[in-house]
């Protein structure tokens, strides 16, 4: 698959809170792989950490939940993050770096889906844990 926008693959967010810039790789409904470069006129490098600005964890977490909602990929369905099992982040992330997302389905059990999920930059993992999604409505 070609890069691609990935609104135009179904994820709902928008701007300001879209973190995934494009899918590289998609296989719906098992996986997704994708790409997101936060530029450091981002309003939250202001104050996370003034002068050793870092992308924060719980956006790299958000970014993977969105890599994962791409994953999942269901027709006529939304998905919610409901849980983040294990989260680790294991190297700062900063202005300008290439992230790379990955999520894989682990199980589907009823309306949740369970991911495991990767951030890498320069090939060095620096976030990883479990991400799980549940059905929602879909926006009319």
């Amino acid at each position: 698959m070609t890069p691609s926008d990935p609104t135009a693959l179904g994820l709902p967010h928008r701007e300001p809170f879209i973190f995934v810039d494009e899918v590289l790789a998609l296989a719906p409904g098992e996986s997704a792989e994708c790409r997101k470069v936060f530029p450091p006129d981002e309003p939250f490098f202001r104050g996370h950490f003034p002068g050793d600005p870092l992308v924060p964890g719980v956006i790299l977490a958000e970014a993977l939940a969105q890599t994962a909602g791409l994953a999942a990929g269901q027709p006529g369905k939304a998905f919610r993050l409901s849980a983040i099992r294990g989260m680790k982040f294991l190297k700062a992330v900063r202005p300008n770096d290439e992230i790379r997302l990955w999520a894989k389905k682990l199980a589907v059990v009823g309306g949740l889906w369970q991911f495991e999920t990767t951030a890498r930059v320069a090939g060095e993992i620096v976030a990883d844990g479990v991400v799980i999604l549940s059905e929602a409505p879909a926006a009319a």
